[in-house]
């Protein structure tokens, strides 16, 4: 079977700050997404997590390896990509229901069918009357369910999410991913899910690939989550296998994050 995301031997390189010699992220990383799969990538802060996501989604070039769609390979954009980002990126002068059909607009839908749709994804994402308010009158949470609505609303074959519910708190963001699930598993996506939060990419995923500590990340590890699905996340986390499964992938990764975080307490000091 083709893979929806191919990263082939992908290694990127950076000059220093200093401008004096180079700093290598990811080197000779191998990843591989099926049609359809869920798979989330975690690892300790600065890794490169993003790196390799904005890698799949032809925002950067890598500096060796290669990155295939669908078996093609990807030349600028990946046009099949929808792309929710960690940080807020609604438009503050555009209301709900404007942000949700930007992408449509700039295609040069029709404005009556454009606004037909984001209606009805508002709706599918819990704010049907709320289109008319924008982004400053809403909360993180309902903020949130416009970015979900603005990228789903595009239909693209593969979703690349870079920890998108970080900044919500725990309640919210647990609503935030059963909805997600709920969505994901009607018209099911291949998606690349980045996250610091071991609990959040067990509950959410068909697979955890986790990073080492940076610089030069590669995988270190790639675990099948068999948690039945459909899932409550808040539910599952108490189940003895989710236990398990958390367990194992911890002691994988834990002296991972603690160098990770050794690293970064070094810089902030020295």
């Amino acid at each position: 079977m083709t893979a929806s995301v191919s990263l082939e031997k992908i290694t990127c390189t950076f000059a220093s700050k200093s401008g004096e010699g180079s700093y290598t992220a990811v080197r000779d990383v191998d990843l591989a997404i099926a049609d359809g799969e869920f798979v989330s990538v975690v690892g300790p802060t600065g890794c490169g997590k993003s790196t390799l996501l904005n890698v799949a989604a032809g925002l950067l070039r890598p500096s060796s390896g290669s990155v295939k769609i669908h078996g093609e390979p990807l030349a600028g954009i990946n046009r099949r990509a929808g792309y929710m980002f960690q940080s807020e990126a609604l438009l503050p002068w555009r209301s709900a229901l404007g942000n949700v059909v930007t992408g449509l607009e700039f295609r040069g839908e029709d404005a009556g069918a454009a606004r037909e749709k984001g209606e009805a994804w508002l709706e599918r994402v819990g704010l049907a009357g709320f289109g008319d308010r924008y982004p400053h009158q809403l909360s993180g949470g309902m903020r949130k369910r416009v970015s979900l609505a603005q990228m789903l609303i595009l239909d693209p074959q593969i979703l690349l999410m870079d920890e998108p519910f970080s900044a919500l708190d725990v309640q919210t963001r647990q609503l935030m991913e059963n909805e997600l699930l709920e969505l994901w598993s009607a018209n099911r996506k291949s998606v690349i899910f980045i996250t610091h939060d071991l609990e959040e990419a067990i509950s959410l995923s068909d697979r955890v690939v986790v990073l080492s500590a940076g610089p030069a990340t590669r995988p270190i590890g790639e675990y099948v989550i068999d948690l039945p699905r459909p899932r409550d996340v808040s539910e599952i986390r108490l189940t003895p296998r989710f236990i398990e499964l958390h367990d194992r992938i911890w002691h994988a990764m834990k002296d991972e994050v603690l160098k990770g975080y050794a690293q970064t307490r070094n810089r902030t000091t020295s």
